[in-house]
């Protein structure tokens, strides 16, 4: 793998975009499991949007701005010590949304509380990655895809879902491609990724296992 190809994989599968991404083939292939059967296709594409919005766009925008104050060398945020503001700021706006989700927004919270559980978990594992950070550069994209990994897996066989399959191989087929692409461009070791991966198989496994 060149490192064109490497970095065009890291963007398109950036950890933050990956949330829009799951809940995309979630509404699409099994909307029971989150409970947005009862809603037509243009209130879930504004669905989608505003989970977007809140889960991509607004941390990217604090993450730009932070780069434009200095705070931050690029948008990448390689460096370990320039990580924790910016990790810090994307836990708080996905702890807003996962209460907007959850308990403002209405009838959302009542007819599909799933949404705020996932965004609890995602929640959950910037927290970790967040407190990992403090001290070593763990891998976002591979928590992020180990994340998405272990979602379907869980629902696929909780639920007997067989419409997830197809998603979850090539989720694992692009988590191969997605960590050789961090490896490729040195941004984290075999250990920071493993790690990384874990944290999300860990945290979105028990996520299934208590809460749905």
């Amino acid at each position: 793998m060149n490192n064109r190809l490497a970095i065009i994989l890291s963007v398109l599968f950036h950890p933050l975009i990956l949330t829009t991404y799951l809940f995309a083939l979630l509404f699409l292939l099994s909307p029971d499991l989150v409970g947005v059967s009862a809603f037509e296709f243009p209130a879930l594409g504004s669905l989608l949007t505003l989970l977007f919005l809140n889960t991509f766009v607004a941390p990217a925008v604090v993450t730009y701005y932070f780069m434009k104050m200095g705070v931050i060398t690029n948008l990448y945020v390689d460096d370990v010590n320039e990580r924790r503001l910016p990790y810090l700021a994307t836990v708080i706006i996905y702890g807003l949304a996962t209460y907007l989700f959850g308990w403002q927004l209405q009838p959302v919270g009542e007819m599909a509380p799933q949404i705020s559980v996932i965004l609890a978990s995602v929640t959950l594992s910037l927290v970790v990655v967040t407190c990992v950070s403090f001290f070593w550069k763990i891998s976002a994209h591979a928590t992020g895809i180990g994340g998405v990994i272990a979602m379907l897996a869980g629902l696929m066989i909780r639920f007997d879902e067989a419409a997830l399959l197809n998603p979850l191989l090539i989720a694992i087929l692009l988590a191969g491609l997605l960590l050789s692409a961090r490896l490729q461009l040195n941004a984290h070791s075999p250990r920071q990724v493993f790690a990384g991966f874990l944290c999300g198989v860990l945290v979105s496994s028990l996520t299934v296992y208590f809460y749905f």
